[in-house]
Order: C-alpha cells, then structure tokens, then sequence
C-alpha cells in the first residue's frame, strides 16, 4: 500500500496535460469485443480501472497490449463469454461488457460487478434494457448469465438517464437485427465519444448527446483507430486545485464546454477562466467566495464525480455552501477526513452544510473512495502543515501521476511504500 506524504500551502503554477476520459475508455474497451480486428486506442491512460479492464480482456481471449500510449486489442481469437468474477468484483465498469459480449457470442456470464463503495449502483436498467432486445436474463448465485439467438432491435424507454444502461443498450443494439430507439438516454460527453467510436467501427447511431438516440443494426463492425476525448473530471479536479491553493495553471487537452457546470462555480467564487482551442487557463487568488449550492445532477448538470473536491474547496471558502448529491446516497466519506483537517461540515441526510474556515491544517486521512480521495489530496496540498493520504489504490482507479502533475505545478508532494 502507498501513500503520499504532502506539505500543504503553495500556489500551483504551471501546465497539466489532460489524459483520457477513464469514464469514455472503459465502454470503448468493451466495444472492442465486438470486432474480430485490430482496435487501437490512442492516448490510453494507464490508470487501474483500465489495466483491470485490458485483463478482463486477456481472460475473454482478445490479444493486448500498449506501444507507448496506445493500446493495441486482437479480438480475433475471442472465445470466452465468462467474465472472470474477481476481475468483475473490482471494476464497476465491467458491467458494459454484458452487451457487447452478448451481441458477440451469443451469451455472456458476469459476476455483479464492484468499483468504489458510494452507494447502491443497481444493474436493473441495464438488465431491462437487455431484455427488451431479446436476451434472455438469469440472475442467480450472485451472478448475471445472458444468452439469446440473435439481438434484435426495439424502443426502449430508461426510467432514468443512466449513462451505464445507455451505454450498455448501444453495444448490444449496433449488430442487432432492426433499429433500436433508445429514450430518455444519458446526454454525456462519454455517450457521443462511444457513439463516435461505434460509427468509426462502421456502425449506424445517430442522436448521442440528446435523450433520444437510434440505432439502426449493422451485421459486423470492423476494425478502427481512435483517440478518446478528454477527461472532463481529471480537468475538473485541477481547476478545483488552483481555485484551493490559489496560482495560475494552464490545462492542456481540456474542453471547457464539457466542464459548463463547473466553470460556473468556480467563477461565481471569483476565479479568472478562459478556454482557447484545447486549453482552459485558472487564475485564483487567495480570497475565494463561497458557492451558495452545488447540487449534483445527470450532465449537463454539475457532476457527481466532481462534489468530493468541490466539497473540499468550499470548506475554504468565504461563507457557507449547501452541498446536494443528488445520485448516490452514500458520497460524503470524505467528510469525516476533511473534518480532521479543520473542516465545519454536517451532513444531513444527502445534503452537507458547509461552513468556510479561513484555512485547513494537515493530518493523517484515508481514501475511502476514488474521487474522495482526489478531494482529500487537494484538501492537504492547500493546507497548513504536513499531511499523509492513505488508501491510494482508490486513486490509481482515475488518475494517473497524480501526483507528479500536482508535483510539476509546485505542490510538495511525494509518494512512499507502506
């Protein structure tokens, strides 16, 4: 197990390069079973739910493997529809894998999938979405077996804009027979880049990024190159970390009409933004303003994945915030820790009432969960003193070099073996 040993209290100056979306990689990962050709992703971050997820791969037969930053799969060789269970048990996002292993071989088996402990995250969209393209599902034993005939193409209606199900229905439905109308789908940046990358493989979709996407069958995809967009909430992250420890950063490879919600807060607070071409520059004083609410919502909403660190931000801010998380019930572990640093927070149900203090001090915290422990790691570069973070295999989930970004804008942070 590691750790990072941070001496908090300097501004961030400098330049971040942006890696690719970890929540666009991993469905893209999936979609690559779908073909026996060659698939390249280009600018493929080498986090752990990636590496997890290239495994899953190996076990299914595909041949993989990187040169330099681009990941090369052969599906060619694909035989196995089992999901390794201890595989599925530490990724959530192996749950995509149902549809397009599915589509591919006629059935599928996965064990219920894992990822960070935020809440209940139930598959039942997924399952029903499933089903109404004709796959018949068993769920016994605390697995998920699939199997059918062939896909076939229907409309469906998701009781709630889930991006997962979403996702999951587009692998499945892209080789079915007929056309698939998908309503009330998930409107996020990572949808359109799956839909983008399906189409790149010669599929027909057409709608991603809106609640109603179609999808007419195709009968086999192909192979592609692609590189994945941005990651919106790696951005988010260090736009949040120069709004904490004040400075000026550049981020480079970084779409700021992804990260609307966002941007808008941090300027409610008084920080200086501005985006040209691929770049988004954050210049941040000491004093900030307090955010009134943050209230996470499905995108274009401000993001779940981003109210651990905005979370941390406001516990410095002037004044008092509301914090809402509206889409997991259990994403304020980080709460306590922050509270070790100094932090005013009491938490209500799914609402955190926050109340500004002119500076954090350093402690020893944990990690409990990826994004709470980017918040944690940000809390403890702005504070007063040293500070340790624990637990940093939640981290590696979503980031990778943390820290030898953090490092390379001026923050004192370094990483060491327990």
């Amino acid at each position: 197990m590691d750790k990072y040993i941070i001496e908090g209290g300097r501004p961030l100056y400098g330049e971040v390069e942006i890696q690719s979306a970890k929540n666009a990689v991993l469905p893209l990962l999936a979609a690559s079973v779908l073909t026996e050709e060659r698939v390249v992703i280009r600018r493929c971050p080498r986090i752990a739910d990636v590496l997890n997820m290239v495994q899953i791969l190996g076990e299914l037969g595909c041949k993989t493997g990187f040169e330099g930053d681009a990941l090369i799969i052969d599906g060619a060789d694909a035989a196995n529809h089992e999901i390794p269970s201890a595989l599925a048990r530490e990724l959530r996002s192996s749950v995509f894998l149902l549809g397009s292993v599915v589509a591919r071989f006629g059935r599928a088996r996965i064990a219920y999938p894992g990822g960070c402990d935020i809440g209940l995250r139930p598959v039942d969209l997924h399952l029903q979405g499933l089903r109404r393209l004709g796959v018949g599902v068993r769920e016994e034993g605390g697995c998920i077996d699939c199997s059918c005939s062939g896909v076939r193409g229907a409309e469906i209606v998701l009781d709630c804009p889930s991006v997962g199900a979403t996702e999951n229905i587009l692998l499945a439905a892209v080789t079915a027979r007929g056309t698939t109308v998908i309503r009330n789908a998930a409107r996020e940046p990572e949808i359109v880049d799956l839909q983008n990358f399906l189409n790149c493989m010669g599929g027909k979709i057409a709608g991603a990024g809106t609640s109603v996407i179609a999808v007419e069958g195709v009968r086999r995809l192909h192979g592609a190159e692609y590189t994945p967009l941005p990651d919106r909430i790696e951005a988010g992250t260090f736009l949040i970390a120069a709004a904490m420890c004040g400075g000026e950063i550049a981020l480079r490879n970084a779409k700021s009409e992804n990260l609307a919600s966002l941007i808008h807060k941090l300027r409610e607070i008084s920080c200086k933004i501005h985006a040209k071409d691929d770049k988004i520059y954050i210049e941040c004083g000491a004093r900030r303003l307090s955010p009134k609410l943050v209230e996470t919502s499905p995108y274009p909403g401000f993001p779940t994945d981003l109210q651990a660190p905005m979370t941390a931000l406001a516990c410095i801010c002037e004044g008092s915030t509301v914090i809402v998380e509206n889409l997991f019930e259990t994403r304020f572990k980080h709460v306590p820790e922050l509270i070790r640093m100094g932090a005013d927070i009491t938490v209500r149900g799914r609402s955190a009432f926050v109340r500004g203090v002119p500076r954090l001090h350093g402690a020893d915290v944990c990690a409990s969960d990826l994004r709470g422990g980017a918040a944690l790691t940000l809390a403890a570069i702005s504070a007063e003193g040293c500070s340790t973070v624990v637990d940093l295999g939640f981290v590696d989930r979503g980031y990778s070099d943390f820290e030898g970004k953090l490092r390379a804008a001026g923050a004192r942070i370094r990483r060491v073996r327990v």
